[in-house]
């Protein structure tokens, strides 16, 4: 049995739920009433998505993407720009 790691991304929706996708598993998409709901949804999407691929005899995606994140502190005073 083969092992693939994937990123998952977790966003809250307008609905007070949360929005769970796989960038790299194009149409793997679930949500959650809750973080901890959506983060065991997906996993359950990620597993019949590779079962699937493996059924039809399709190439499984290896996700080659980078997350990263940054924290970036606004400035108090805006430079202005003149417009020449």
């Amino acid at each position: 049995m083969n092992s693939y790691t994937y990123r998952i991304i977790i966003e809250p929706d307008e609905n007070n739920t949360f929005h769970a996708y796989v960038p790299a598993l194009p149409g793997c998409h679930t949500w959650g009433e809750s973080f901890e709901e959506a983060r065991g949804n997906i996993r359950d999407a990620i597993d019949v998505y590779i079962r699937s691929l493996t059924k039809d005899g399709e190439k499984i995606p290896i996700d080659r993407g980078v997350e990263i994140v940054e924290t970036i502190s606004a400035s108090r005073h805006r430079k202005s720009f003149s417009r020449v």
